[in-house]
Formats: structure tokens, sequence, C-alpha cells
């Protein structure tokens, strides 16, 4: 085992397995879509979470509006959601010169854009914001609704790794690289064993 600098950062250092979601917003009288990779379900209810900086429009968009939606991409959509990153210029706002070029869908029950054709689709409330990890927030959703394409939900007369590999999932691997899941083995988990 090599030992880590703490001095810095370690999520530079090596390898780790994140999705890759795109978080939608209302940005005044426009829109905002912003890629996350640090992003999870938080527990086993309906709440998701990210982390976000408060330098970042998506925070104050969030702050401001009190909800938010996260797109799911599927792996031939990794182009469009790193496009949803793309700064802004001086001349044309990120909804004018990408978010317009972007196959964009509105959810259905809050005010804020998806990206159209995403596997799994969340509507969330903001539930709290937790400043204090040093310059970045973890912003914290209770999923109020929730969208999937039907090929992605888990069927029990379908085995898992055939519906996988028919239909595979996106995973950002930090940082700087993806990948498409489409193999996957079942967990050896202990006999009796419960969450």
């Amino acid at each position: 085992m090599v030992q880590l600098d703490m001095t810095r950062p370690i999520w530079d250092r090596i390898f780790t397995v994140a999705p890759l979601v795109v978080i939608g917003t209302k940005e005044g009288e426009e829109y905002d879509l912003a890629p996350k990779h640090m992003a999870t379900p938080l527990g086993f209810d309906n709440f998701f979470g990210f982390v976000c900086t408060p330098d970042h429009s998506t925070y104050g968009n969030i702050e401001k509006a009190g909800e938010f939606s996260v797109s799911f991409p599927l792996p031939d959509q990794v182009i469009m959601s790193s496009l949803a990153a793309s700064p802004r210029c001086d001349e044309r706002s990120k909804s004018k010169s990408i978010l317009n070029d972007l196959p964009l869908m509105m959810a259905p029950s809050i005010d804020a854009p998806l990206l159209a054709s995403s596997y799994l689709y969340l509507e969330c409330s903001l539930f709290k914001i937790i400043d204090g990890f040093w310059t970045n927030s973890l912003i914290c959703g209770e999923i109020i609704g929730a969208y999937a394409q039907e090929d992605y939900i888990r069927q029990s007369d379908v085995d898992p790794q055939e519906q996988l590999f028919k239909h595979p999932l996106l995973a950002y691997i930090a940082t700087g690289r993806y990948a498409e899941i489409k193999e996957t083995h079942a967990f050896p988990f202990p006999k009796d064993f419960k969450r």
C-alpha cells in the first residue's frame, strides 16, 4: 500500500466509480443544466444529494427556487452531458448558446429542465443545504416525482444481467473518464443478510 498525501485532495490520485447525473434548475427567466458525479441516494428513502459549490449558479438557483431536477443519462448521451458544463460567454448566456441545442424537456411538476431520453428522471424539492465541506456543500433534495424508461425498471421475471446487458448504465470514472456498464454479477451477500 502507498500512503496518499493528505495535504491535498486524494480524489485525483485514484480511480473511483460514480453515477453521472445532470442537474436542472430555473435560473432567472431561463434554465441551467450542470453535470455532477458526486451524487447519490441519501439513505433508503426518497432523498437524493449531490456536491456543489456556492460559487456555481446551480447552488444559488436551487437556494432561490427550492427545487431541482435530476436526469440520469444513457451511455450514448455522454457528449450531451458534457456540453451542459460548457461555460457561458459574455455575448450569449449558457441557455442561449448551449441549452437550446440540447434535447430538453420540462419536468412534469416542477419548473426545471430535464435531459430528454435519459433513463431516469427525478423531481426534487430542496430539503437541506449543508455547507462547510471547505469550499463545497451538500445539496439534499426530497424526491417528489420519479419517472423511468420501462426497460430500466427492475422486473422480477427478467434476469438482471440480461436486462443490464441490453440496457446499459453510464458511470463516471473520476476523474475524467466514463464507462458503459453492461456486464454485472450478483453480489455475494451473506446468508440471511438484511439491510
